[in-house]
């Protein structure tokens, strides 16, 4: 078959294929060429979610009559200068327009601020009417009806209206976040309306758009974030540990205010929340990375939602910095949701454990953490045991329990009336210890709420942060393998391991260069027991080279840290003294993290004097 130039209208729908994926993927164009053109209200209006309409008004600067031909012309910008790497608006590429014009019926009608008249244009898949004069009003109306009508295959792929409704919505809802000082009007057939008023510009405005967008729920059970490290700064939201999402749908990243879905950064969050959230659970975020233009590539795809950092090792350490040191500084906090979930427990035919945590066991967990650990290998006599027993929460250690035993438990009357110190504790955030019940909870009471706290969790996470801490503070033990591992790797993976070689070092894994194309591991983490050195290697020879760090082997390290404290903490069935129980708690209080414990579910839940009085009908 002879070579020959495809038709203008056949590149186009060639184009859209990538641009226009969805009816999202219109609204998404349209309000960002809204935003970029200064609107202060973009009001959407969509039907058949999308696929039959969708209408975007803005009033922003508009277009000359002059250039509504230009503007859908491919490749035809007033966006980009001459310099590709400094791009500060939404839109730059100049392919949305004829690639929605090629697949549907497309009416562009404009008027400027200064002009007496509009004007507007037409496309019908491909053919152009126009421009022409029209009656407007100021800034710019685009219109889209029967979408991919010229590409019928493609509607075979479209999903149904209410799953494009709701990505619509999802797409509105995201850019809101970045442009808090714009209103926002998304109106769908079923007569149903999101309205996002504008909130003002700054912190408290932003702040204030977030509430509107995720909630008050959020805003009462998040934290703030903020980081600046050579040159990127870092701010935003997340929740605590204990409010939490079945997916990542409401995790919200931008960059230069530039709403993405990056890889890089959600497997940051994961990293950052890895050992305080169950792995079925997902943390609410919103964040917002302010970077030289120039440091990243937001021209990867023509849908602009990927993005790639020219240090990208950077920008993923400083997410899970970020978000660490704001959940060890937040002390400890349950989530405002649980109370809510623990009375509607109370209630016939409910079941309900809110966002608190998950409807799994703890044995589930449990079991999967031994099955996860090295055959052969005894966590309790292990000489690598990183942490001496006399350090970890003396008193609670496995070693020492049964002296927990050697005498009567206090009398109720004595655990009710503790007398002075009791009332001094009433004053601490988790409060007197009243009752052990069942053997396994502590019941505490504050000045105004009643706490559970569920003992085997709470102090799992004290003896596993312990653990941590020792991880931290000295190298891990290694030990020797009789004869040297030599792993075959690609030249570019055995000299980024070489690199990293010091730092691999400190968590116990020795090797160093072997000729061309390999590496000698002379010893391994002693925690590990008897490990697979080869796909050891080769996993942290992965991550180096997609994320430039050896996250891989620190989290083989805490997951058998997790296993060690579940085994070193306090039993389920353990009958415990007054001043035990509240020594617990005391060390709850001073311990980061300990809302959670090590698999994600909650350690305690507070119910707060209102919500037991509107259980009993006094409210």
């Amino acid at each position: 078959m002879p070579i020959r130039q495809l038709s203008e209208t056949v590149i186009n729908q060639i184009a859209a294929g990538e641009v226009i994926e969805r009816p999202a993927s219109v609204v998404k164009e349209l309000v960002e060429n809204a935003l970029d053109a200064g609107a202060h209200h973009v009001e959407i209006t969509t039907a058949g979610g999308g696929l039959t309409l969708v209408r975007v008004t803005d009033d922003g600067s508009g277009m000359p009559e002059e250039e509504l031909a230009l503007a859908i012309g491919r490749h035809c910008t007033s966006k980009l200068s001459d310099d590709i790497h400094d791009i500060r608006s939404l839109g730059f590429r100049g392919e949305a327009l004829p690639s929605i014009g090629s697949v549907g019926r497309l009416t562009v009608r404009s008027r400027p601020a200064a002009a007496a008249g509009g004007a507007e244009i037409r496309v019908d898949g491909g053919r152009i009417v126009g421009p022409r004069p029209a009656g407007a009003n100021r800034g710019t109306l685009v219109e889209v009806r029967d979408l991919f009508f010229a590409t019928p295959a493609r509607l075979k792929f479209m999903k149904g209206e209410r799953a494009e409704a709701t990505a619509i919505s999802d797409i509105v809802k995201r850019i809101a976040i970045a442009f808090p000082a714009v209103r926002f009007t998304l109106s769908g057939s079923d007569r149903t309306t999101l309205d996002l008023p504008s909130t003002g510009g700054g912190p408290e405005g932003r702040k204030a758009r977030i509430a509107q967008v995720l909630g008050d729920e959020f805003s009462d059970n998040s934290l703030a974030i903020e980081a600046v490290r050579e040159g990127v700064h870092l701010t935003g939201q997340v929740s605590i540990p204990s409010f939490t999402r079945a997916n990542a749908l409401q995790q919200y990243a931008y960059v230069n205010g530039r709403p993405v879905r990056d890889k890089l950064i959600a497997g940051a969050i994961r990293g950052a929340f890895a050992d305080v959230l169950p792995r079925d659970r997902h943390a609410v975020t919103a964040l917002f990375l302010s970077l030289d233009p120039a440091t990243v590539d937001v021209n990867v795809h023509p849908a602009k939602a990927d993005v790639r950092f020219r240090d990208p090792g950077l920008v993923r350490g400083l997410i899970i910095g970020a978000i660490r040191e704001a959940l060890a500084a937040s002390g400890i906090r349950p989530a405002t949701t649980g109370a809510a979930a623990m009375v509607g427990a109370f209630r016939p035919g409910q079941t309900s454990y809110g966002h608190a945590g998950p409807a799994n066991g703890h044995r589930t967990f449990h079991a999967g953490f031994r099955a996860a650990a090295p055959s052969g290998f005894d966590l309790s006599r292990s000489p690598s045991r990183p942490l001496d027993a006399e350090t970890v929460a003396p008193g609670f250690e496995e070693m020492v329990q049964a002296s927990f035993d050697t005498g009567p438990l206090a009398s109720a009357d004595a655990r009710a009336g503790l007398g002075e110190v009791a009332q001094e504790l009433l004053a601490t955030p988790l409060g007197a210890a009243r009752a052990q019940v069942h053997q396994n909870y502590i019941v505490a009471q504050t000045q105004d709420s009643l706490v559970i706290v569920d003992q085997h969790a709470a102090h799992e996470r004290l003896v596993y942060e312990a653990l941590k801490q020792a991880l931290a503070s000295r190298p891990v033990p290694a030990q020797m393998l009789l004869l040297p591992e030599i792993v075959d790797l690609p030249e570019d993976d055995a000299e980024r391991l070489a690199m990293h070689a010091q730092t691999l070092k400190r968590f116990g894994l020795g090797l160093e260069r072997f000729g061309p194309g390999a590496v000698a591991v002379r010893e391994t983490p002693a925690m590990l027991g008897e490990t697979n050195v080869q796909a050891l290697v080769r996993d942290l020879a992965d991550e180096i080279a997609e994320h430039d760090t050896v996250d891989t082997l620190k989290e083989r390290l805490d997951a058998i840290a997790a296993t060690m404290a579940c085994h070193g903490s306090v039993r389920s069935g353990r009958q415990l003294r007054p001043e035990e129980m509240n020594a617990l708690l005391r060390q709850m209080e001073a311990t980061p993290g300990s809302g959670t414990c090590n698999h994600g579910r909650p350690t305690y839940i507070e119910l707060k004097l209102a919500d037991i009085e509107r259980l009993f009908g006094r409210r």
